[in-house]
């Protein structure tokens, strides 16, 4: 049986079973469509992962509607650009939220543009998955008893913590220079730098900030050099990133180059022009042969692409795994798309669901609406233009899922 039809026939079986339980007005409404609200950058410096989200988001779509959708509802994404400006973000909320009046909403890659509009879908009680966006605070505004807010993404907290424990303690390094961009997400990623550096007994022994569209960090890169930094940690999005990374090759700074997860941007190693060679990034999932249903996804993902280009095959996989997430979530409501029904839901999925980027059997609580924890990460690296795992144990063990911890 081809990838493709083993997919179709798990999706149709979800659907027949969880049908059965199914009664009542929302099984018997006409076949309208479902419609799903999705925000993200689609333009600007940031359409790179918000691009990828998107055909994540309408590969799912595609894929249950082959299916029969919800019960012969098809799904439908009312999609809007956010920019990655502010406010831009907010006004797209508040027209899925309060105009377009969609069931949910899954959407936001950059954390600034989150923060922004994350009142409205709090102050309206309307469901917003969070699929890219790993800035800590997105989840942490409110309380996770009474928000409304999910993300289906390592959160940046988790991120820092692990990029200080490969350089600090994995590999023995003290001498740390944090290099940050001075938006939302840089100034978060560099504050949680230094908390965890601080578990650790360090500072770092220079700190670089910048704006994004810096065009040259070479003589930040020099300072850090001559400040005695035997490795480098930023903290930006793609374009930003690449620009460190063409700085640390022209200076021959010899120590390794780690950052999150936009470290693994296609935009860090084109614009860098192969300078991104080595540098290590977090990843919630890395191509790999030995698992079948993530290399499945990947060969699906580009057919579905076709000329596009796939810049972040994490944000394209969690944005995947976040649709199917909340059509397993509304067919635990019977169809209920109201904002505490489907809180109630994910607090308390009945039905474990084999992701692309791992297996989520409660990936949320009451008291946790983070789907991911530290054991659930990777570290990979640029290897000729490839992502690649960094530890021959890691790519061995790719194939065993890695599940939330208690």
């Amino acid at each position: 049986m081809t990838p493709r039809r083993t997919l179709a026939v798990r999706c149709a079986g979800l659907a027949a079973a969880l049908a059965l339980a199914a009664t009542g007005p929302a099984a018997a409404q006409e076949p309208a469509p479902l419609r799903v609200g999705f925000i993200c950058p689609l333009s600007g410096g940031s359409g790179d992962f918000g691009n990828s989200a998107r055909l994540g988001a309408t590969l799912a779509v595609k894929e249950i509607n082959e299916v029969g959708g919800y019960l012969g509802r098809p799904l439908e994404l009312v999609v809007r650009d956010d920019k990655a400006t502010p406010d831009e973000g907010r006004r797209a909320a508040e027209d899925l939220v309060l105009q377009q009046k969609v069931a949910f909403t899954i959407g936001y890659c950059n954390t600034g543009v989150a923060l922004k509009a994350i009142d409205v879908f709090q102050t309206h009680r309307h469901l917003l998955m969070v699929p890219v966006a790993t800035g800590s605070a997105v989840t942490a505004t409110y309380a996770p008893a009474e928000s409304f807010v999910f993300r289906l993404s390592p959160r940046d907290t988790l991120q820092a913590d692990f990029l200080v424990r490969e350089v600090a303690l994995r590999r023995g390094l003290k001498r740390v220079a944090l290099f940050a961009d001075r938006t939302g997400y840089g100034e978060g990623g560099l504050a949680d730098l230094k908390h965890f550096l601080a578990e650790q007994g360090l500072r770092p022994v220079y700190v670089a900030r910048f704006d994004l569209g810096v065009s040259s960090l070479v003589s930040e890169v020099r300072a850090a050099q001559a400040a005695g930094a035997e490795a480098i940690i930023g903290y930006s999005v793609g374009p930003e990133l690449a620009t460190l990374a063409s700085a640390r090759q022209a200076v021959h700074f010899s120590g390794p180059l780690l950052g999150p997860w936009p470290m693994s941007f296609r935009t860090v190693w084109d614009k860098s022009a192969g300078a991104a060679e080595g540098a290590m990034m977090v990843q919630s999932i890395v191509p790999d042969l030995s698992n079948e249903r993530r290399m499945s996804f990947i060969a699906r993902l580009k057919r579905h692409a076709g000329d596009q280009p796939v810049s972040s095959l994490m944000a394209a996989a969690q944005t995947y795994d976040a649709v199917h997430l909340m059509l397993r979530a509304v067919f635990q409501t019977r169809g209920d798309t109201s904002g505490p029904a489907l809180k109630a839901a994910l607090e308390n999925l009945q039905q474990s669901y084999p992701g692309v980027v791992t297996t989520h059997d409660h990936p949320f609580s009451a008291q946790d609406h983070d789907a991911f924890t530290i054991n659930m990460i990777w570290l990979a690296t640029w290897r000729h233009g490839a992502l690649q795992f960094v530890y021959a144990e890691d790519a061995k063990q790719a194939s065993v899922i890695r599940r939330k911890a208690n």
